[in-house]
C-alpha cells in the first residue's frame, strides 16, 4: 500500500529540532520526501504499523502533529505532479 506520512514538529526548542531530524530520518529509511515533511512509502500492513509505531516514539503529542494516509492501490487512481521534482518508480525496474 501506498502511505503518505506528513508532519507538523515545532522546532522552538533544541529538543524539537532534535525530534523532528529523528522523524525524518525515519521517514527516509521508508520512503522518499516528496515535500520538506512529506513522505510517500510503499509498505505492507506491518511495514506500515511498524512506521507508525517508531514515528510516535519520535514525536511528542502536545506539541507536534503527525498524519499517516493510507491509499488503497485502486484502478484509476490518479496523482497530479506540477513543478520540479525527481521521483523513484518503485514498481519499475531496479537497474544497478
Amino acid at each position: 500500500m501506498l502511505v503518505i506520512v506528513c508532519y507538523d514538529v515545532s522546532t522552538e526548542t533544541a529538543t524539537g529540532r532534535r525530534r523532528l531530524r529523528r522523524v525524518a530520518k525515519v521517514c527516509e529509511s521508508t520512503g522518499q520526501r516528496v515535500q520538506k515533511s512529506v513522505f510517500e512509502c510503499r509498505v505492507e500492513l506491518s511495514g506500515f504499523e511498524e512506521l507508525e509505531r517508531k514515528l510516535l516514539a519520535e514525536i511528542e503529542p502536545t506539541q507536534d502533529c503527525l498524519r499517516l494516509y493510507r491509499v488503497p492501490d485502486v484502478r484509476g487512481a490518479e496523482m497530479r505532479e506540477h513543478g520540479h521534482f525527481k521521483a523513484v518508480d518503485f514498481d519499475g525496474p531496479l537497474v544497478l
